[in-house]
């Protein structure tokens, strides 16, 4: 039988990364690694003690996952396979007999508790925040702490599988429809087929900063009829002003438009990195203009052809007039 693959996740286990892994088809038999935080899991990848990682990339109320943008954009090249999108909700957790009342210090990762804030105010004004490497992290440390805080902000499943921890409030999400983003990275190897929705994931390097430089890197995309559905800028921490742009394009490497906006990109930008071509999760397919279709992209490249087929580069310029004599 084919050996079991080997994945990595966020831990510990009933993290809501662990919930995105269990969306792939094969990682309810798979070998399943928590890993303390999102650079270890990549280096399980890059080491190769592990197939993928599941790792998270965006929120939709804080944005892009800051760890994550940054250890993706650096070191030894990965790729991204696939994304899986998970509803978040949160509830309130403290060992058995605690109440609200008696809360004062919440330890959670800093993304649930920035989804929170309103509700922790409005219910514990005044509530010291305990950073912490995850939600199921945070939970299960009141199992083993002495005291370092009361309560922690985590998944349901956490708490339903504890019977140590006992759940304060439920539904304590600021935003009811809060959905997370996680990607699932391998090792470069073969491009997942394109499937019709697909997206592609760069990082792009500003070569220098000036005017009209981020503009010349959007109209590489603006021009061939690539939607971007996100662009955020990280430090690159070289020195101050010093920035990358992580950008998601509407489209498949295999795509006409989008091979031709990737060539642009590294004309501009020679440092631009690849980070893959997957399907959406949410399978929609981008909209796109006849102009920039792969069929338009041919025909255009055909019309050239057809031009430099009817002799040398150059053979059909006007040639200047020699002077009278």
């Amino acid at each position: 039988m084919p050996a079991r693959r080997t994945y990595t996740f966020l831990g510990p286990e009933g993290t809501f990364t662990e919930a995105a892994l269990l969306q792939v088809p094969d990682a309810a038999e798979a070998v399943r690694i928590p890993s303390s935080n999102v650079n270890a899991a990549l280096d399980r990848v890059r080491d190769g003690s592990a197939d993928a990682a599941m790792v998270p990339i965006e929120n939709s109320v804080e944005g892009g996952v800051t760890a994550t943008l940054d250890a993706i954009a650096t070191g030894q090249e990965l790729r991204i396979i696939r994304e899986a999108l998970v509803p978040i909700s949160f509830v309130l957790v403290a060992r058995p007999g605690v109440e609200l009342s008696r809360i004062r210090r919440i330890s959670t990762h800093g993304h649930a508790w920035a989804q929170c804030r309103l509700w922790v105010d409005e219910h514990i004004p005044g509530a010291e925040y305990i950073p912490g490497s995850s939600t199921a992290a945070a939970a299960m440390g009141l199992l083993e702490d002495d005291g370092h805080y009361d309560a922690a902000i985590c998944a349901p499943i956490v708490a339903a599988e504890q019977p140590g921890l006992s759940v304060v409030a439920q539904n304590i999400g600021d935003n009811p429809g809060a959905v997370t983003r996680f990607i699932l990275v391998g090792r470069p190897g073969v491009l997942p087929a394109r499937t019709g929705a697909d997206k592609t994931t760069v990082v792009v390097p500003l070569p220098e900063d000036r005017p009209g430089a981020l503009m010349e890197i959007l109209d590489q995309f603006a021009t061939r009829g690539v939607n971007l559905s996100r662009i955020e800028s990280r430090p690159t921490g070289q020195y101050l002003g010093h920035y990358f742009f992580s950008i998601d394009a509407d489209g498949h490497v295999g795509d006409a438009r989008v091979a031709d906006a990737l060539a642009g990109l590294h004309r501009i930008s020679p440092a631009t990195r690849f980070l893959g071509s997957y399907g959406r999760a949410d399978a929609q397919a981008a909209i796109v203009p006849e102009h920039t279709s792969d069929e338009a992209f041919r025909a255009a490249h055909d019309w050239v052809k057809g031009i430099l087929g009817g002799g040398s580069l150059g053979s059909e310029l006007p040639v200047e007039a020699s002077p009278s004599a």
